[in-house]
């Protein structure tokens, strides 16, 4: 059986022959499996492409995809997953924090009957403590508003089935968000836990502010309570001021009129203000993805490659 190794890489030069070695390593001692590399550079500003093409002449089981520019972490796993030809596909970071040593008890499990067996990590010490909270925070939250269940830790790092990696690639929207995506696709998934690691070199690419948007684009992408919210607050702000339109009312029959109140009339049109842009703003969120999505610009180009017959250079 074939089985791929999607590895996304994104100014990967410093680990990237770490990550192969330690990668061939753990899977020369499988039997009865043959395993190929697709390593997705998107669009590296480092020497990522020619470690890439080093090892592709040195091993034929190395392919490699080089989009045009930087089309983010996404793009490049749904080029890997959609140019991959094996019964059994793997998404792994090439900065070992995937541990590759994983691969054995994942094929475990796929033989046990599951279509994908998934990693959440137990803990998250390489992490710093404000990222490790809004991240649990995270997890708690989408999955009390959404239709998906994503367990707390879960990552990218899994083995699938080609059913599930085709079921996966059929849902070609620009803006992914594949941990809602894999659980929204279904399929028995086999959970493994592993320790946290640091990177074995360079530096992290993401930063609170892009996780931050990252979190935004998931919440956004399955699930529609951001739309509802407005009506909650709308039906919580007219039942409010019914009540306060009544105690005026009350007010000025018992006390006659008053005429000062200046400080609380523009207290609450600034609340009132406030709350009407933040409904325009959840709206304007989802017509802008609907906008962007319409258009239906490609979700990679491929630049360079030494894939035979890639599936689809403009990743549509």
């Amino acid at each position: 059986m074939l089985v791929d190794l999607v590895v996304p890489c994104y100014n990967e030069s410093a680990v990237l022959n770490m990550f192969y070695t330690e990668a061939v390593k753990v899977l020369d001692g499988i039997e009865g499996y043959n395993f190929n590399f697709i390593f997705v550079d998107d669009g590296s500003k480092d020497d990522t492409l020619e470690i890439m093409k080093r090892l592709a002449d040195e091993d034929k089981r190395v392919k490699y995809i080089s989009f045009s520019r930087n089309f983010g972490k996404e793009s490049a796993m749904y080029a890997g997953l959609k140019n991959s030809a094996g019964d059994y596909v793997v998404i792994l970071d090439a900065d070992l924090q995937h541990p590759p040593a994983l691969i054995p008890d994942m094929l475990k499990a796929m033989e046990e009957g599951y279509d994908c067996c998934a990693t959440n990590r137990a803990t998250r010490s390489g992490d710093p403590v404000l990222r490790t909270f809004f991240t649990r925070r995270f997890y708690g939250f989408i999955n009390k508003i959404s239709e998906v269940n994503m367990p707390d830790g879960a990552g990218d790092f899994r083995m699938m089935s080609r059913k599930m990696v085709d079921a996966v690639i059929a849902l070609s929207e620009v803006q992914r968000f594949s941990k809602g995506i894999f659980s929204w696709v279904g399929f028995d998934t086999k959970w493994i836990s592993f320790n946290d690691v640091e990177r074995a070199a360079g530096e992290t690419k993401w930063s609170f502010w892009g996780l931050l948007k990252y979190a935004m684009a998931g919440i956004t992408a399955f699930s529609t309570f951001p739309l509802k919210l407005s009506i909650y607050l709308g039906s919580i702000i007219s039942a409010s001021s019914f009540i306060y339109l009544i105690y005026i009312v009350i007010k000025t029959i018992v006390h006659g009129r008053d005429f000062p109140g200046y400080a609380s009339m523009i207290t609450i049109l600034l609340f009132l203000g406030g709350c009407i842009m933040l409904c325009c703003g959840i709206m304007g969120e989802y017509i802008a993805k609907i906008y962007i999505e319409v258009k239906n610009r490609p979700v990679y180009i491929i630049d360079k490659t030494n894939v035979d017959k890639p599936r689809d250079d403009y990743g549509r």
